[in-house]
C-alpha cells in the first residue's frame, strides 16, 4: 500500500514566510547602524573595481596598495564635491541681509494683495503662518533625525565606509569563495554568473547616475544662466546631486533656485520659469537620457521602484531612499536565478511591449493556454460542415 505523501498546509507555509520576513527587516532595523555604511561601501567598491584592478594589472600595483590608493581616489572625488557645495554655500550667505529684505518685500506684497483680494488681515495671516511654521519645523526636525541619526552614528560611519571599501576590494576573492561554499548544491558556474550579473547591474546603475547627473547638472545650469539666475552652476550642480533620491530629486532641486529667483528678480515668472525648466529637464531625464545610458540593465519597473523606494525610507531613512534601487535591482537578479522565486524577480522586472499593447490580454489568455488561438478558432469554424440546403429537395 503505497503511503500518501503529505504537504505543508499553505497557510502555515505563508504565516512562516511572513514571519521570516518581518525577522529581516527587524534585523536589518536593529542593524543599520553598520549595515548602512557596509551597503554603501559594496555599492562604492564595485565601482571602484575596475580602478584597483588597472592598478594591478596595468601599473604591477600589489593588492594592498592598490586598494588604498582606490579609497584615497574616492575620498577626494567625494571631498571636492562636498568642499563645492559648503563654499559656495557660504559664498551665497555672505548675501543672506540683501537677499533676507527682498524675500520680506515679496512677502509683505503677498500680504497686500491676500488682503485686498479676500479681505484676510495680516494680523491673522501672520497666526497662521507662525502655526504653520511650527508644525513645519517640527516636522523637519523629525525627519532630520530619523534620516542623519545622532552626529556620532553619522561619523562613525564616514569612518567606516572607507575601511568596509579596503577590505571589500583586498579580499574581494576571498569573499567570492565563501559564495561558492555557501551554495555547494548550485553549479558553481551559476554561482559565478549570479555574482557577475550583480557585480555588472550595480556599476551599471551607480556609473550610469554618475553620468546622468553630470548632463543634468549641465542643462540645468544652461537654463539657469539663459534667465539670468545668479550662482547658476551651484544651484544645478545641487539639483543633480539630488537625484540620488530616485524622482523626487529634481523637483525638490528646484525649490531652492525658484525661491533665490523669487528673492533677487524683480518678476515672479523667473521662478515660474525655473520651476518649468527643471521639470522639462526630468521630463528629459526620465525618458531620453536614462534609457539611453543605463538601458535595460537596471530594468525595475516604476511601481516596484516607488515601492521599493517607501521601504527603504521606513527602514533606513535617508539612505534607505538611496540605497533602494540598487538593492533592488540586485535581489531581482538573485530572485531570477532560484527557480522558486523568478515570479517575484518577474514582478519586479519591466513588462514586455506585448504586455501593453491593446489586445494584450488575449495574447496572454492563448500563451497560457486559457482560450484557443484565434488560428485555431477560424480553422475549426471552417473545417465545420455546412447543413444541406433543403430547397431542393422539399418536393422529393
Amino acid at each position: 500500500m503505497e503511503e500518501k505523501k503529505t504537504s505543508q498546509p499553505y497557510a502555515l507555509g505563508l504565516s512562516s514566510s511572513l514571519f521570516a520576513l518581518v525577522l529581516i527587516i527587524a534585523l536589518m532595523y536593529v542593524t543599520q547602524s553598520v549595515l548602512v555604511p557596509l551597503l554603501f561601501s559594496i555599492i562604492i567598491s564595485i565601482t571602484l573595481f575596475p580602478i584597483a584592478n588597472f592598478l594591478e594589472r596595468k601599473l604591477h600595483f600589489v593588492r594592498s596598495l592598490a586598494a588604498i590608493v582606490s579609497v584615497i581616489i574616492a575620498i577626494l572625488i567625494i571631498g571636492g564635491l562636498i568642499w563645492f557645495i559648503v563654499h559656495e554655500s557660504i559664498i551665497i550667505g555672505k548675501d543672506a541681509t540683501d537677499i533676507t529684505k527682498k524675500v520680506m518685500s515679496v512677502v509683505e506684497s503677498f500680504q497686500s494683495w491676500v488682503e485686498g483680494r479676500f479681505g484676510v488681515q495680516r494680523s491673522e495671516m501672520a497666526a497662521q503662518f507662525q502655526e504653520q511654521s511650527n508644525k513645519m519645523l517640527n516636522n523637519v526636525g523629525g525627519y532630520l533625525s530619523t534620516a542623519f541619526g545622532s552626529i556620532g552614528s553619522t561619523l562613525a560611519g564616514m569612518v567606516l565606509v572607507p575601511i568596509f571599501i579596503f577590505f571589500l576590494l583586498y579580499y574581494r576573492d576571498f569573499f567570492k569563495e565563501f559564495f561558492f561554499k555557501a551554495f555547494p548544491n548550485t553549479e558553481n558556474q551559476k554561482v559565478h554568473g549570479v555574482l557577475n550579473r550583480i557585480y555588472e547591474v550595480i556599476q551599471s546603475y551607480f556609473l550610469g547616475l554618475v553620468t546622468v547627473m553630470g548632463i543634468v547638472a549641465v542643462l540645468n545650469t544652461v537654463g539657469l544662466m539663459i534667465m539670468g539666475i545668479e550662482y547658476a552652476w551651484f544651484f544645478g550642480s545641487l539639483a543633480s546631486f539630488l537625484m540620488l533620491l530616485p524622482y523626487i530629486g529634481i523637483a525638490i532641486g528646484s525649490i531652492l533656485p525658484a525661491l533665490f529667483a523669487l528673492a533677487t528678480k524683480d518678476n515672479a515668472w523667473y521662478a515660474i520659469g525655473v520651476i518649468a525648466w527643471f521639470q522639462v529637464v526630468q521630463f528629459l531625464e526620465g525618458n531620453i537620457i536614462t534609457p539611453n545610458i543605463v538601458g535595460g540593465k537596471v530594468s525595475i519597473n516604476p511601481l516596484m521602484a516607488i515601492i521599493a523606494i517607501l521601504i527603504g525610507g521606513m527602514i533606513f531613512g535617508l539612505a534607505g531612499l538611496i540605497l533602494a534601487l540598487p538593492m533592488t535591482a540586485a535581489l531581482k537578479v538573485i530572485f531570477d536565478a532560484i527557480p522558486s522565486m523568478q515570479a517575484i524577480g518577474f514582478l519586479i522586472g519591466e513588462p514586455d511591449k506585448g504586455h501593453l499593447k491593446r489586445n494584450s490580454t488575449q495574447e496572454l489568455l492563448t500563451k497560457w493556454g486559457i482560450v484557443r488561438p484565434a488560428r485555431l478558432k477560424k480553422k475549426k469554424v471552417a473545417e465545420t460542415p455546412k447543413p444541406k440546403d433543403d430547397k431542393n429537395t422539399e418536393n422529393l
